[in-house]
C-alpha cells in the first residue's frame, strides 16, 4: 500500500511523524512540514511503519547530507536536518520531554547551545569488521540491524579519525597488517584534541598472537598512533570491549586537556566523545564555582567533571560502579595535582549512597552533581539526595525522557528546577545532552549558587550554518531502508 503522508514531528531515532487517513505513520527520510510518498511496510495496531519512496514537498530547513551512506548506516540521524534546525529541534524535544513526562508546565528551555563547526568532533570511533564477504572489511552498523555498512570515510569524526578509516582498509590488504583482521570484531580508536594522539584497541573473542604479530606495523601506518591494545575476553556477543585488555605496542592512553585538566584516558575509557562541547559545559558550570564547594559527584566515570571541580577549588567525593575508571580517576588526580581535593569510591551508586560514608559526604555537600547513563538514576539514589537535603542538585543527562522522569521524582522530593541548558554533545544524531540545576526554597540563599546560573549568558548561534541547503522540493530524494 502506498500513501502520501504529511509530517509534523521528528523522533529522537530519526523517524518522521505523519498521519494519513487518520493512521499514524512512522517513517525514515522526511522532516517535519513534509509531504511525502510512502509504502506501508508494517501496520501495528495503533500505528504503521512506512518507507520513504519520493519527497512530494520539502521543508526550508532540509539541507543536503553530507556521508553517502546517510539512511543506510545507523550512526547520524539528522544530517539532512539544517544545523540551525537541528539546534531547535533538541530544545524542543527537552521541553516537550519535562511537559509530557515530568509534568513540568511553566518551565523555560534555554536555547540548545551548538558547535562553530558539527561536523569532525567525534573523538572515539568504534569501527566493526565484517568476515561475511569473503575478505573482511570494515564499517559501522545499518540502520536498526546488525548488518554492516562498509565505509571509506566518516565525517562527524575527528580528521584523524576519519583519515585511520582509508588506512585501515589499506592494511586489509598489505602483507605486515592484513592477518590482524582475521579474528578481529571491532577496531576503536580514540583522539586528543591537544595533544594530537590517539590509541587503537583490537577486540577479539580470546589473546591474539595475529594481532601480536601485525600490531607494530599497523601503529606505523596510522599517524599520529601512540599505541596498540588488544581487548578480549567478551562478556556477550555484541560486546564491542572485552574483559582483558594487553598492550602490545607504545602505550593505552593518550593525554587531553579541556580548560586546563589533563585527562590520561585509552580507548577503553569512559570519556566525552566531544572536547569542545564539553569545554562549553565547563565554562557554564564555571558560574556557580566562584567560591569553593563540597560536591558529590555521582557516576563519576574516570573523573572529567570532579576534576574540574576540583580545579576550581571544590572539595569532590566521587562515585562510580566501574572500578577501572577510578583507578583513571585517581590517575588523573595525581597527574593535575589534585589528590587531596578528591576522593572517589567504587561501587554500584545506588549501594554506596546507603553507607554511611556517602550519606555524611551528602550531608554536608553543597551541591550533588549527577551524569548517570542514558537509562537515568534510580529512586534509591534520588531518595538518598532528598532525604540529606543537599541545597543543589545538577544533572547531567544525555536522554530527555530519563531526564524528566528523574526530575519528577527530584520536584516531589522537594526540589524546584533553576536553569534548563541543552547542550549538542552529538551534533547530527538524536542525541540531547541537557543540564538541568535544581535547588531547595528551604536551603537556597539569594545571590548564591543557583543565580550565578541565570546570569551567564544565552548562546547567540548565527541562523545558518554556513552550509548549502537544498531548494525546499526535491522530487528525486530517496531514502530507503533495503
Amino acid at each position: 500500500m502506498e500513501l502520501e503522508v504529511a509530517f509534523t514531528d521528528l523522533l529522537t531515532n530519526g523517524q518522521a511523524v505523519g498521519r494519513a487517513s487518520g493512521l499514524v505513520v512512522f517513517c525514515f527520510g522526511p522532516l517535519p512540514g513534509e509531504r511525502a510518498r510512502v509504502r506501508i511496510a508494517q501496520v501495528k495496531p495503533k500505528y504503521a511503519v512506512g518507507e520513504m519512496l519520493k519527497l512530494v514537498a520539502g521543508s526550508v530547513n532540509r539541507t543536503s547530507p553530507f556521508c553517502n551512506v546517510f539512511g543506510t548506516c545507523g550512526g547520524c540521524q539528522l544530517q539532512h536536518l539544517a544545523y540551525p534546525a537541528q539546534l531547535r529541534w533538541k530544545t524542543e524535544a527537552v521541553r516537550n520531554a519535562l511537559l509530557r513526562i515530568g509534568g513540568f508546565e511553566d518551565v523555560s528551555v534555554r536555547d540548545c547551545v551548538g558547535m562553530t563547526n558539527p561536523r569532525g568532533y567525534r573523538n572515539k570511533m568504534s569501527l566493526v569488521v565484517d568476515h561475511a564477504r569473503g575478505t573482511p572489511t570494515i564499517g559501522f552498523y545499518q540502520q536498526r540491524t546488525h548488518e554492516i555498512v562498509p565505509i571509506d570515510g566518516c565525517p562527524v569524526v575527528t580528521p584523524q579519525l576519519n583519515d585511520y578509516i582509508g588506512r585501515l582498509n589499506a592494511a586489509r590488504n598489505a602483507p605486515a597488517t592484513r592477518d590482524l583482521f582475521a579474528p578481529a570484531k571491532h577496531i576503536v580508536s580514540r583522539n586528543a584534541r591537544a595533544s594530537g594522539e590517539a590509541v587503537v584497541t583490537v577486540t577479539t573473542a580470546q589473546s591474539s598472537p595475529e594481532v601480536e604479530r601485525c600490531a607494530e606495523a599497523l601503529v606505523h601506518a596510522l599517524p599520529g598512533a601512540v599505541g596498540l591494545t588488544n581487548s578480549f575476553d567478551l562478556g556477550s556477543q555484541n560486546a564491542i570491549m572485552g574483559r582483558r585488555h594487553k598492550t602490545l605496542v607504545g602505550r593505552s592512553e593518550i593525554e587531553e586537556t579541556i580548560a586546563g585538566v589533563r585527562y590520561r584516558v585509552s580507548a577503553s575509557s569512559f570519556f566525552q566523545v566531544n572536547a569542545e562541547i564539553v569545554g562549553r559545559i565547563f565554562d557554564f558550570m564555571r558560574s556557580g564555582l566562584a567560591e569553593p564547594r563540597r560536591i558529590v559527584d555521582l557516576y563519576c566515570g574516570a573523573g572529567t567533571f570532579a576534576l574540574f571541580f576540583a580545579r576550581c577549588g571544590s572539595v569532590v567525593y566521587g562515585i562510580e560502579e566501574n572500578s577501572q575508571a577510578i583507578l583513571e580517576a585517581e590517575t588523573n588526580a595525581k597527574l593535575n595535582g589534585l589528590v587531596s581535593a578528591v576522593q572517589f569510591r567504587a561501587g554500584r551508586v545506588e549501594d554506596i549512597v546507603q553507607m554511611s560514608e556517602a550519606r555524611e559526604a551528602l550531608a554536608k555537600a553543597d551541591i550533588v552533581f549527577l551524569d548517570p547513563p542514558r537509562k537515568g538514576s534510580d529512586e534509591m539514589t534520588l531518595g538518598a539526595i532528598g532525604a540529606a537535603k543537599t541545597p543543589y542538585v545538577w544533572y547531567l543527562s544525555c536522554d530527555p525522557a530519563t531526564l524528566a522522569r528523574d526530575l519528577k521524582f527530584l520536584a516531589a522530593n522537594g526540589y524546584r528546577l533553576g536553569v534548563v541548558q541543552p547542550f549538542d554533545m552529538f551534533p547530527q544524531t538524536g542525541h540531547i545532552e541537557t543540564l538541568v540545576t535544581l535547588y531547595r526554597e528551604d536551603r537556597h540563599a539569594a545571590g548564591t549558587v543557583e543565580d550565578a546560573f541565570l546570569n551567564v549568558p544565552a548562546p547567540d548561534w548565527p541562523d545558518d550554518d554556513g552550509l548549502a541547503s537544498q531548494p525546499a522540493e526535491y522530487p528525486d530524494f530517496v531514502i530507503r531502508e533495503d
